[in-house]
């Protein structure tokens, strides 16, 4: 669907701050469901909850796809990040499900399949509006092939771990490690950072830089490429570096490609620059969940709240650029990200220096995690 937010803007007659507000309901379905999820992952597991909402996303992305009206928009968002939310939090706790029977890094190569998706999803958007398909047909394209696709791959899923009995019970939420809370923290800033690429590129790259929208709408799938790499390399330099080391070397890697990005003079120097901020923000939330997952013997709860507190940046990610943007300009606003990359930075040096890799099966239960010294 970002490919084709100006498509959409155009269709509906949206302003900036229309778009912002479209984003804005999804961003709060998601987070709605994000907040709920530690309970229903420790009650239901990540496997039940995928095979109900991977459907559930097809159906209501095809809703968006046949909204009429800005009313009806908003409330097509709504529900599609509802089922968004749930969606995502299960993926991630499938793949700390997958990190623990390994016992090694593996969620950056995980996520790596999230940025493919992506790059295919932004060339064909590409190819479609050289086409000349509409965005409705364009999305109910995309929601009628999602939805074998989802039937079929929830044959494959994971059971979860059980949970301790000393875990289960009203006082759960008071006893999550606070380290939870700072990998949130991390997962806030990435987010923001990824989603004002996924949502104001292509405005930023047509009405800043004057490029044509099929040229505007290459700018995401050239950054998820730059995700792609890094993701693909990123489990190996993790267990390299460490997950500090990653973190903090990734938020001023950050920092000065997006730099770069708002000081450009024409869309062939913007684009290219995505490709380097993908590859700086690629590792840094899959780590943050990652490490999540190891906090606790049952990862589900762990990584709902870092994804919920992570995704909150999804939320008020474009609501700020909208308003920044009517109040100045997009190029200010996309600015934003500068700053979050130092935020990363800083951030990452309260992690912790252990946690380069998952802990093995047998010694995930006993292992929590604490801030550095």
């Amino acid at each position: 669907m970002t490919v084709r937010l100006p498509a959409l803007s155009d269709k509906l007659g949206l302003s900036e701050t229309s778009v912002g507000i479209s984003l804005l309901a999804w961003g709060l379905g998601a987070l709605v469901t994000m907040q709920s999820m530690r309970s229903v992952m420790r009650r239901f597991g990540s496997r039940s909850i995928l095979r109900v909402a991977a459907p559930l996303c097809a159906v209501t992305l095809a809703m968006l796809a046949f909204a009429p009206s800005f009313p009806l928009l908003l409330v097509a968002s709504a529900l599609f990040g509802l089922a968004f939310g749930a969606l995502d939090i299960a993926m991630n706790a499938q793949g700390a499900a997958v990190e623990r029977a390994h016992g090694r890094p593996l969620m950056n190569g995980m996520h790596a399949g999230w940025c493919a998706g992506a790059i295919s999803a932004g060339l064909l958007g590409t190819a479609a509006i050289a086409a000349g398909l509409s965005f409705t047909a364009h999305l109910t394209l995309v929601a009628l092939v999602s939805l074998p696709a989802a039937a079929t791959l929830s044959r494959t899923y994971l059971p979860d771990p059980a949970p301790e009995p000393a875990d289960a019970g009203a006082g759960t939420r008071r006893r999550m490690p606070p380290v939870v809370y700072l990998l949130g923290a991390i997962a806030f800033c990435a987010f923001m950072v990824e989603g004002t690429v996924a949502d104001w590129n292509g405005l930023y790259l047509r009405d800043a830089l004057g490029a044509s929208e099929a040229v505007a709408a290459l700018g995401y799938p050239v950054f998820e490429a730059g995700m792609l790499l890094g993701r693909l390399a990123g489990d190996r330099l993790r267990a390299r570096f460490g997950a500090r080391r990653m973190i903090t070397g990734s938020g001023l890697a950050t920092t000065a490609t997006f730099a770069v990005v708002v000081t450009a003079s024409s869309a062939a120097v913007a684009v290219p620059a995505m490709l380097l901020v993908g590859l700086s923000v690629a590792t840094i939330s899959p780590i943050a969940f990652s490490l999540a997952g190891e906090t606790t013997a049952n990862p589900g709860p762990a990584i709902a709240q870092t994804g919920a507190l992570g995704y909150a940046g999804l939320l008020l990610g474009p609501v700020v650029i909208g308003f920044v943007s009517d109040l100045a300009s997009i190029r200010t606003a996309l600015g934003i990200a500068v700053l979050l990359g130092v935020l990363i930075a800083v951030t990452g040096r309260l992690l912790p220096r252990s946690g380069t890799a998952p802990a093995a099966p047998a010694e995930a239960a006993g292992r929590v995690l604490t801030p550095a010294a």
